[in-house]
């Protein structure tokens, strides 16, 4: 019985083979929609979400298995103090793999340790996301045919982006790949992913607070919001949150062929005017989180 915690739970053979499997089930869903016919997956969201929970509701249902859960810790026994172990005790008795989302970094992996069924981590606070960043790794492949060889450009919160913590921890097993940080200096990507990840890996890397300095070298661009809930203070988030807006302006410069990304949700760190750009692809993303997490799901439950 595996879980993933970590997106280096995963080999980059196992990656590559996800890709494969998510590609072939866009080409032949048919032939995928019965693969779980029987099987229940558990969605226990402590914290909010609106793609993660329901791509991994539809891609259950898409295989032809069965969904129960939860969307909100009020709403589960938590709200009476129920330790994470004791509910995933439980719900292990109804389950066969659970997709859990916490506010708390490394609580998955507690689930983990207190069950025999797979936990895959939906997000642990500022910590981990891997399973956006198996749907960012397949957008890129879909996007430039290949994991090596680019310049990718993170812009806006990239002090508590988690989504940009796993994509970075992801790509530095690649090669070929540079890596250009732009925020302002509050929001800086914390230091053990520049030594632990960028700098041990041998990552070429810069960092500016300028977008439209580094835009034009650029192959993907990978946005994010500033979230107003990893602040402890409103006036500072507010004092922030416009730091970095793109629009068409600023994608005059860019080029033909730019890949931009963003986990969402978005606030306005993208303008409206971007979404009919052939250029964008974070709800192409939205559709490949579905497919990875379907041939996800196929792997960690052992489905041939």
């Amino acid at each position: 019985m595996r879980s993933l915690i970590n997106i280096l739970d995963l080999s980059t053979g196992e990656i590559e083979e996800l890709i494969q499997v998510a590609n072939d089930i866009i080409k032949n869903p048919k032939a995928y929609s019965d693969k779980c016919r029987g099987k229940k997956l558990a969605t226990l969201f402590f914290e909010p979400s609106t793609r993660t929970r329901l791509s991994f509701e539809a891609a259950m249902y898409e295989l032809g298995g069965n969904v129960l859960g939860f969307s909100e810790a009020m709403s589960s026994s938590a709200a009476k103090g129920e330790s994470v172990a004791d509910t995933i005790k439980t719900v292990s008795c109804y389950a066969d793999i659970i997709a859990m989302r916490h506010p708390k970094e490394g609580a998955p992996l507690v689930a983990s340790m207190n069950t025999e069924i797979p936990i895959i981590n939906a997000g642990d606070g500022g910590h981990n996301h891997p399973t956006q960043t198996l749907a960012d790794l397949l957008t890129i492949y879909r996007e430039k045919g290949s994991l090596n060889n680019f310049t990718i450009g993170f812009c806006g919160d990239l002090k508590f982006g988690r989504t940009v913590h796993s994509l970075i921890a992801a790509l530095s097993r690649y090669e070929g790949i540079k890596v250009v940080l732009v925020s302002p200096k509050e929001l800086r990507i914390p230091n053990y992913v520049k030594t632990e990840l960028l700098e041990k890996n041998k990552i070429e890397f810069t960092e500016t607070t300028e977008l439209e300095e580094v835009i034009s070298e650029l192959d993907i661009l990978y946005m994010t919001r500033v979230q107003r809930e990893r602040f402890f203070s409103e006036e500072e988030y507010l004092r922030l949150k416009d730091s970095y807006i793109l629009n068409e302006e600023k994608l005059i410069n860019a080029k033909k062929d730019l890949a931009v990304m963003h986990p969402l949700p978005r606030v306005n760190e993208i303008s409206v005017s971007v979404d009919n750009d052939d250029r964008a692809c974070y709800f192409k993303q939205v559709l490949n989180g579905k497919y990875i997490r379907m041939a996800l799901m196929l792997k960690l439950l052992e489905v041939e």
